[in-house]
């Protein structure tokens, strides 16, 4: 199986699907699943939150989103953690 990616905005009590407080991708082949955020150090790492949301914890709702998405939101923390506008 080759590498699927698939994005989900996440969204809690403080945020919306259109300004999500993050974004997640989970990365799948033949060999792992593996879930990563991107996070305010402007960098894809391990989380465990969607695995978290699969077993009940609702404090936060993944809503799938396409690539382009992804990378709007990616590009939204990164001006937000720069101080750009």
């Amino acid at each position: 199986m080759p590498v699927k990616t698939t994005y989900y905005a996440m969204v809690d009590g403080y945020s919306t699907l259109e300004e999500p407080a993050g974004v997640l991708r989970r990365v799948e082949d033949d060999h792992a699943e593996y879930d990563e955020a991107f996070t305010t150090a402007l960098k894809w790492e391990r989380s465990w939150s969607l695995y978290s949301h699969e077993r009940g914890n609702t404090d936060v709702d993944f809503h799938e989103i396409s690539a382009a998405e992804a990378d709007r939101i990616v590009e939204r923390i990164r001006r937000s953690v720069s101080g750009q506008p």
